[in-house]
């Protein structure tokens, strides 16, 4: 008897949801608000905006001294890891050329620089890509 009944239930919750499933957007469609004379105003909405993708697209393809990661120093052959840290515990940085005096840089890496410098750009420091020492951790393992 049991068993009857819960399958009178199922069999009755089937046929319910199946008449009642093209009723919905029937309802719906012929509610328009135009017709019930309400209309409702679209808002201008800024959108959100990520400080660091713009600062990502303000620095375009170059690498900026004072803001990149560790991890964006990989681009460029001998940079990563010594080189991309001694850069990022010297900022920040002025201008392009001030990371030549670094203190105690190694002719090599020095020449290593020079020969890189049309890669760098230098912006002011950005908080975003600061907090939490996230040039030297980004959290991203490969």
């Amino acid at each position: 008897m049991k068993r009857f009944f819960c399958w009178l239930a199922s069999l009755s919750l089937l046929i319910t949801g199946l008449i009642g499933f093209g009723t919905a957007p029937a309802i719906a469609t012929s509610l328009e608000m135009s017709k019930l004379g309400i209309i409702s105003p679209v808002l201008a909405v800024e959108s959100r905006r990520n400080r660091a993708d713009e600062k990502l697209a303000e620095v375009g393809e170059k690498l900026d001294l004072n803001n990149s990661s560790i991890r964006e120093f990989r681009q460029i052959r001998g940079m990563f890891p010594t080189l991309a840290k001694l850069i990022i515990d010297n900022a920040p940085y002025d201008s392009v050329e001030d990371v030549l005096e670094i203190p105690n840089l190694t002719q090599q890496q020095a020449d290593l620089l020079r020969a890189n410098l049309d890669l760098f750009t230098v912006t002011p420091e950005t908080s975003v890509l600061q907090e939490g020492n996230f040039r030297l951790n980004t959290g991203t393992y490969d």
